[in-house]
């Protein structure tokens, strides 16, 4: 079978009537020939929303639970496309993220997908039937339920078309492709034709909302062609993330922010080691470390800490907790190995008054931690500096 596969975001199946859309456009590639499955999130603020009556219930709700109860908008998602294109007159089921293979490790709120065995999908399309998988969630190997952070169902779609051998993979979404920056941040961010897996991974890893972390690694290692495309816009376009010999050389591919970042902060005698004590007994997800002889700073994303308001007075008796964090990065060929360019993104913030607390780099990226008022103003200035 030539097997494709297709993920709609959240706004893309916000309600019946964009649900009655998508499934037209599933048939659509389904007419084609091919055998399609298709992953689901959630629609619309339905996590949110979930989120909120749990808070409600408990300031601080456990991760086991939460999972348990965010996997039901994915669930619901599912089910309603699968009745859209059975009344399209085409066969669908759905399936639940454990009923898909996607196999996680034991974390709730963030887990990682260890393996696929998606059998039950493939035994549904040779049986001609369009699969609709719930995204963003899987079973861990102590047969819990486990989801996979904001943005997991890209991951969702990309582990299954490795596993499947898809001839490529859509992320579909309210936006057309990627962008060089949030073109609700940045008037004049342009559309990325193509970028390589790993120019994408440091923006998608350092706030670029438009494909999840994890999914872009899962496409390097599988070769599955992937696209990030509107969709309600024109099928063939958006942005192709490939191989860097295929999409050329990008001396900057573009600039994210990212907000609700958290700096921990030790001192003294040990430093790192109490700081990363107390990172691991809280499972927290480790954005940045840096360490002197004397002070070990720790920066993480809020995203993935449902239960913070416990693990901050879990962590006060042990480090320093800064809350207000943010984070600008500037992502391009070997941008983090070049004094000169790495000079000018200094310059640049002083020059538009951000003071900043912080600065790491990789080969492909220079990232400046600052406050999170600052985060946009910033954004905005580095974008004029190297993209425009």
């Amino acid at each position: 079978m030539r097997v494709v596969v297709q993920k709609y975001g959240g706004s893309s199946v916000a309600d019946t009537e964009k649900i009655k859309k998508v499934a037209a456009r599933v048939v659509e590639t389904r007419k084609r020939g091919l055998a399609v499955v298709v992953v689901v999130s959630a629609m619309g603020k339905t996590t949110d929303q979930l989120l909120a009556r749990a808070r409600e219930i408990s300031p601080s709700p456990s991760r086991r639970e939460l999972d348990m109860l965010l996997s039901c908008g994915e669930r619901t998602s599912m089910a309603l496309l699968s009745m859209a294109v059975s009344e399209l007159g085409y066969q669908a089921i759905s399936l639940t993220g454990s009923q898909s293979g996607i196999l996680t490790n034991d974390r709730h709120s963030g887990a990682r997908i260890i393996e696929v065995r998606p059998f039950r999908v493939q035994d549904e399309l040779e049986a001609g039937r369009i699969v609709i998988v719930a995204g963003f969630q899987g079973v861990s190997y102590k047969r819990e339920v486990t989801t996979l952070g904001r943005g997991g169902s890209d991951t969702t779609a990309v582990a299954l078309a490795g596993a499947l051998g898809a001839e490529y993979c859509e992320i579909c979404s309210d936006v057309d492709g990627v962008y060089t920056a949030d073109p609700r941040v940045v008037d004049s961010a342009e559309l990325l034709k193509s970028i390589s897996h790993e120019a994408m991974l440091e923006l998608a890893a350092h706030g670029a909302k438009v494909l999840h972390a994890e999914c872009i690694e899962f496409a390097r290692k599988s070769q599955v062609a992937l696209y990030a495309r509107a969709t309600f816009g024109d099928a063939a376009g958006g942005t192709r993330i490939d191989r860097p010999e295929e999409v050329g050389e990008l001396d900057v591919a573009g600039v994210a922010g990212t907000k609700q970042l958290v700096r921990l902060r030790a001192s003294g005698e040990r430093s790192m080691d109490r700081m990363l004590a107390a990172a691991a007994e809280a499972s927290l997800p480790v954005l940045h470390l840096d360490a002197d002889h004397e002070i070990a700073d720790l920066w993480f994303s809020l995203s993935d800490v449902p239960d913070w308001a416990s693990v901050r007075e879990q962590l006060l008796d042990q480090v320093q907790v800064e809350e207000g964090c943010g984070a600008v990065s500037v992502a391009g060929d070997f941008f983090g190995r070049n004094a000169a360019k790495l000079a000018k993104t200094r310059s640049v913030a002083a020059g538009v008054g951000v003071r900043l607390k912080a600065m790491a780099t990789s080969p492909l990226r220079a990232t400046l931690f600052c406050a999170e008022e600052d985060v946009d103003t910033l954004t905005q200035a580095l974008h004029r500096a190297f993209r425009e």
